[in-house]
């Protein structure tokens, strides 16, 4: 019996050191595990890869410049490009979802956040992050889309057959080359037309023959982006569309003191008027003339009354032939004052005899009449006056042939 139990005892002692050696064994290799090891052991790298160009870490940008997104061996899943106050620009991805590129212009001088999502084909996911710097101008200018008035044309406003588009920068251009390029006219029905820079701020558009009523008019100033020379930049854009009016041209011929007035082709006025009485008047260094300039002028504005003072081109008011008067109905069509204007005082002499300074004086109801039926852009044509040919500076912009103007342009 002792032997017996002697042998149970040894055999359960035996199982109870094989349990725990096992047990051992396994507690000691737990103790000894890495998870990080584990955790790389068990996680895919997916195979896709995020593209992004331009990359980071170079020049500025330009915020008109090209920005993609691509992805190889994989799809986009999330695309967000955050300015500096937390806004995300917009964005367009491909129908395969394997680019994508910002649908707005970025702003000037600023850092953007790029954080880039994709996954691979078996859905394994990869992020890229990036920072897009543009460029901060050392200065900027506007371009402003008027008539040779000076005032802005209206959208949608109807104009005269012989219109100049006057665009004027607040800043002076050193590459008008670029400038004009950034400007836009389109027309219905299509017309030929040309730039012609006046100065480094002005450049004026204008068809090679006056615009067939009806034609409309679209100018766009794209200058946003664009390096406009000496590190200047365009700081907006700008566009305006316009419709030609009825055709109105007014004739002035000194021969017979009388100005005709056509529309669409149809003599509908003739208006007696005295035109400048000619010859000059030296004031210190400067010479005056009295001649009303011949050349093709357009209507720039009217006001009722004006002040006309003569000393506002030199001339003093208390000399011989200084003035300093309210004229009622008085139209607009030389930037150096020229103007057509109700002169009661020298009715006498309208039709017969030049007494003015350079004006075209009329009655008070032509005048009135004139004022009432006269638009911007409007044709004045004078002929057989004395004097130098009206220059571009003063409105003269239909007085130069066709060829003279297109070499006004920089891209000729």
């Amino acid at each position: 019996m002792r032997s017996r139990a002697h042998k149970r005892v040894a055999g359960a002692v035996a199982a109870v050191a094989a349990m725990m050696l096992a047990a051992g064994c396994t507690v000691s290799t737990d103790d000894k595990a890495d998870p990080a090891a584990s955790a790389v052991a068990t996680t895919a790298t997916s195979v896709a890869v995020i593209s992004v160009s331009p990359a980071e870490g170079g020049t500025p940008i330009n915020p008109l410049d090209p920005i993609t997104v691509e992805v190889a061996k994989g799809t986009l899943t999330s695309v967000t490009l955050t300015n500096p106050e937390g806004k995300d620009v917009a964005g367009i991805i491909t129908p395969d979802k394997t680019a994508w590129k910002p649908s707005e212009p970025l702003g000037y001088g600023k850092s953007y956040d790029l954080v880039v999502d994709a996954v691979d084909s078996n859905g394994v996911a990869t992020t890229k992050n990036t920072t897009l710097t543009t460029v901060a101008p050392s200065n900027q200018t506007r371009a402003y889309i008027n008539t040779t008035g000076g005032a802005s044309i209206s959208e949608g406003g109807t104009y005269g057959v012989g219109t100049v588009v006057a665009v004027h920068f607040d800043e002076s251009i050193g590459d008008k080359a670029a400038a004009e390029k950034s400007l836009l006219v389109t027309t219905n029905p299509p017309v030929t037309g040309s730039w012609y820079w006046v100065d480094s701020q002005n450049v004026h558009w204008r068809p090679q023959e006056y615009y067939t009523p009806g034609t409309t008019v679209s100018v766009s100033a794209n200058i946003y982006g664009k390096e406009l020379g000496k590190g200047l930049y365009g700081e907006q854009d700008d566009t305006v569309a316009f419709t030609i009016g009825d055709s109105h041209i007014s004739i002035a011929d000194d021969n017979t003191k009388m100005v005709t007035v056509y529309e669409n082709g149809q003599v509908i006025k003739e208006m007696p008027t005295s035109m400048g009485m000619g010859g000059t008047e030296t004031i210190g260094d400067t010479t005056l003339s009295f001649w009303t300039q011949p050349g093709t002028y357009t209507v720039m504005d009217k006001a009722n009354p004006v002040i006309m003072d003569s000393s506002t081109y030199g001339l003093p008011i208390n000399s011989r032939l200084g003035y300093k008067e309210t004229i009622n109905w008085a139209t607009r069509i030389s930037t150096d004052g020229i103007y057509l204007h109700e002169l009661e005082s020298t009715v006498w002499a309208q039709g017969n005899t030049d007494t003015s300074h350079g004006c075209l004086n009329l009655s008070a109801a032509n005048a009135k009449w004139f004022f009432d039926f006269a638009q911007p852009g409007d044709v004045v044509e004078i002929k057989n006056t004395g004097g130098a040919p009206l220059e571009v500076w003063q409105n003269g912009d239909w007085t130069l042939s066709w060829d003279q103007w297109a070499a006004g342009s920089a891209l000729a």
